[in-house]
């Protein structure tokens, strides 16, 4: 996993593209393991100005930021995603698709990896249809040089095939956990975020 700096939306020199990858980077970071505090700090001191749904959503972000510690955020991300037995919230693929985890939702996508030329590092312990992964995977297929595999015809056929029938049920199911107080914010930025992808994918 990539550690992402948090998206200036009104950055001139900042591309739409690399920004859509900012966004998806940051959220794979968040979403895979409790941020550092150097991470939240960044986040923090960020500009977060704006009318625009995204920049709102963002805005929040920053605002939680400010008041987030560390150690806080790493008890809420265990409570949330690991727990014992199943967790509050989950977060993988196959679970909102089939009501299982490592079912054939994620042989799909491990076929659609392999054809992309992906596959799961050896220290990356969660599958891959793990949302932080597929973010992780829509970031590389933003920002890659690969011509051939990166692109947006292939943007569009992974998130459609591998994210968009379920991650807006995710994101409402962590903004609806009474225990989300820093994830809450970020549910928020990634259900606003899909959403907007949602629809910019249906106008290709």
């Amino acid at each position: 996993m990539t550690t992402a700096q948090p998206v200036k939306f009104e950055t001139p020199d900042q591309g739409e593209e690399t920004a859509r990858a900012d966004v998806y980077g940051l959220l794979a970071t968040l979403l895979y393991a409790p941020p550092p505090q150097a991470l939240l700090d960044t986040i923090a001191a960020a500009p977060a100005q704006g009318e625009t749904v995204l920049e709102q959503a963002w805005a929040e972000l920053v605002a939680r930021c400010q008041t987030a510690q560390q150690e806080a955020v790493r008890e809420e991300y265990e409570q949330l995603f690991m727990g014992v037995g199943k967790p509050e919230v989950m977060l993988y693929g196959s679970y909102y698709l089939s009501g299982f985890l490592m079912e054939k939702p994620l042989a799909e996508l491990r076929t659609d990896l392999a054809c992309l030329g992906l596959q799961r590092s050896q220290d990356v312990v969660e599958s891959e249809d793990h949302l932080a992964s597929l973010c992780e995977v829509m970031r590389y297929l933003i920002a890659s040089d690969d011509v051939v595999h990166a692109n947006l015809a292939a943007q569009e056929k992974f998130f459609n095939a591998h994210m968009r029938a379920w991650v807006l049920d995710c994101c409402n199911a962590l903004e609806a956990s009474p225990n989300a107080k820093f994830y809450k914010p970020v549910a928020q930025l990634a259900r606003v975020f899909f959403e907007i992808e949602m629809q910019a994918f249906d106008m290709v």
